[in-house]
Order: C-alpha cells, then sequence, then structure tokens
C-alpha cells in the first residue's frame, strides 16, 4: 500500500523539520527531487509556465555539474533550488563527516553557476541522522513533505498516483515530484493533471522561499 499523506506521528518525532507549511490560505508547495536532468527537468519547467506556477527544486549536484543550462533555466524561471547533496545520498548510511562534505559539494556546484545559495536542504529518500540534523540545523532549513506522489514506482499506474497525490493535498502541503528518468512516465501523466485540478479551485503554487 503507498501511504501519500506523511503520518502524522513523524512531524512530532522531527519537529525542527519542515513537514507542511502553516496556513490556511489556498497555497500548495511543490517540490522536484533528483534533477536538473534533460527531458523531465524541461517539461516540468514548460507545465509550471503554463499554469504560472512556482515550484522549488532540490538538485543533486552531480547532474547540476552535468547540466548547469537547464539549472540556468530554473532560476531564470522564477523557481528555488535547493540542495539534495551531490551524489544523492543516504543519510543512515553515511557518515555524519562525509555527509555534509557532500552537501558543500553540491552547494560549490550551484553558486559555481552564479546562484545564491539558499538554506533549503532536502535528505535523499527523506533518510537523515540525529547527528547529521544536528550538524545542518543551524545553516539549513531541512525540507521533508506531506504530500509524496510515488511518481517513481513502476507499482502504481499514473491514475493512481494522480488520485492519490489529489485526496492527500490539502492547503500548505509541501508535495513530491521527481524531474527524473524513473519517474519520467508517470510524471508525464500526472504533473498537468494536478496542476490543472488545484488551479481550477483557486490553488496558487508557490517556492518555500516565498513561506
Amino acid at each position: 500500500m503507498n501511504l501519500f499523506r506523511t503520518p502524522f506521528f513523524l512531524p512530532k518525532f522531527y519537529p525542527s523539520l519542515l513537514w507542511r507549511v502553516a496556513t490556511d490560505r489556498k497555497e500548495i508547495f511543490l517540490t522536484f527531487d533528483d534533477g536538473p536532468v534533460p527531458g523531465p527537468t524541461e517539461f516540468v519547467l514548460e507545465q509550471l509556465k503554463l499554469q504560472d506556477a512556482k515550484a522549488t527544486f532540490f538538485c543533486i549536484g552531480d547532474n547540476v555539474k552535468k547540466y548547469p543550462e537547464i539549472l540556468k533555466k530554473i532560476g531564470e524561471n522564477g523557481h528555488a533550488i535547493g540542495n539534495h547533496t551531490f551524489n544523492h545520498l543516504k543519510g543512515w548510511s553515511t557518515s555524519t563527516p562525509h555527509y555534509l562534505a557532500n552537501i558543500e559539494n553540491c552547494k560549490s556546484q550551484i553558486e559555481n553557476h552564479n546562484f545564491q545559495s539558499n538554506n533549503l536542504f532536502r535528505p535523499p529518500y527523506g533518510r537523515i541522522t540525529s547527528s547529521q540534523i544536528k550538524a545542518l540545523k543551524n545553516e539549513y532549513q531541512i525540507v521533508m513533505w506531506d504530500v509524496l506522489t510515488h511518481d517513481y514506482s513502476k507499482g502504481i499506474s499514473g491514475a493512481n498516483c494522480f488520485q492519490g497525490a489529489i485526496k492527500a493535498t490539502r492547503p500548505g502541503s509541501i508535495i513530491v515530484f521527481h524531474d527524473s528518468l524513473k519517474a519520467e512516465k508517470n510524471l508525464r501523466f500526472v504533473l498537468p493533471k494536478f496542476l490543472e485540478h488545484f488551479t481550477s479551485q483557486g490553488f496558487v503554487f508557490k517556492t518555500l522561499l516565498d513561506i
């Protein structure tokens, strides 16, 4: 069974992490992990532009290094750029010193392409240790999520992905999509419908720098 909304108790265990934006307004915070990648990221940018929607892209440093021109497009379109480590590391199986160095490497790649670093960081897989949180919390806002679309899963259809995502979404939700090749099939099916559905209901899509 795929859980689309984060279990209520996790934010209580980790209150210093950002799971959802506290608002009653019709605002949604789309995030895209694992890019920039030719194809999926450019598709996302096109769809966001069609609906005048803004989002936050948690970028992998190695992809930034490979595809700086796509990173530039993200910034030029008014979206926020966050840190997702250089090599998509799983915190639970990585030493804290190595984890921190990998994050700094990603930060350097983003800054090398004339983007001022912000304090947004998302741990790959959502896996991060208490010592890593402690080491990062003074410099970064660690961003988790309220809704996981499961767009990357081969075991879920586009239709089920879409229905699960819209049912779980509420004002202030931080939503995770993936601008990756692995998620591309479901992403292309779900994202346009997701944007249209909530735009028609009067929702506005903002970056996490707008809170």
